[in-house]
């Protein structure tokens, strides 16, 4: 399973997904600075994947806080959250991550050393629940694909997979719990233009774990679904 957000030794590490699928690399980031910059060149992208991000970039933030009182710790931390909102304005995980994080650096009581501690498990509060949503919404939507054929045919766009997210997928999810189950047979990834997650992202992923994947250029779409090629689109 691919997880293109990780907490380990005290930081973060990002798949690059600026280099793929070249090269598969990660980036260490130590700093709240490191990850804003890590969000608005999508090394981190997909607005689960980088609501997770933005959860550790604030506890990355306030880590670095020296303060000795609630209040100047709090006012700090808002300049972090300000940082990291401006990073990208249309994923709306992102404010939804940041606004939790906030909320609880302001309800918790206790010593600013406690007040970290609480930023960090729920920083891997957000990541956990998010994996679990995605292995949810691939259950859930192998339930509502067609009966039959036995084996599908799946078209997706985009990229809306273990890397958009915490692990697994929303779109790319559903996929996964059908091949898991023997129902897939193959994916049809649009490439999606003008960035080409699907021709880069998406397809990537299917080969890391096996998955029969053709790659086809977005004004396919259509006519595949007419020569009755594709049984099931999930987006």
């Amino acid at each position: 399973m691919l997880y293109p957000v990780i907490w380990q030794n005290d930081s973060v590490s990002l798949i690059d997904q600026t280099r793929l699928p070249n090269e598969y690399t990660f980036v260490q980031i130590h700093r709240s600075e490191d990850m804003a910059r890590a969000i608005k060149t999508m090394i981190v992208r997909g607005a689960p994947a980088i609501g997770v991000a933005a959860a550790y970039g604030m506890y990355l933030g306030a880590r670095e806080i020296e303060a000795t009182n609630h209040h100047e710790f709090l006012e700090r931390l808002e300049k972090v959250a300000k940082l990291l909102r401006s990073t990208r304005p249309t994923a709306v995980n992102l404010f939804w991550a940041i606004s939790r994080m906030m909320k609880t650096a302001y309800e918790t009581l206790g010593t600013v050393a406690e007040i970290k501690q609480h930023l960090l498990q729920t920083a891997q509060a957000i990541n956990a629940e998010d994996l679990q949503t995605c292995q949810a919404i691939g259950d859930h939507g192998l339930a509502a694909l067609p009966t039959t054929p036995e084996k599908l045919t799946i078209l997706t766009h985009c990229n809306a997979g273990a890397l958009a997210t915490a692990g697994y997928g929303t779109a790319l999810g559903v996929v996964r719990s059908a091949w898991r189950e023997g129902r897939l047979e193959r994916v049809f990834a649009d490439e999606t233009r003008p960035r080409l997650q699907g021709a880069k992202l998406t397809a990537w992923e299917c080969v890391q774990e096996g998955i029969p994947v053709t790659v086809i250029t977005d004004s396919m779409a259509a006519h595949c679904m007419k020569q009755g090629l594709i049984h099931a689109v999930v987006v």
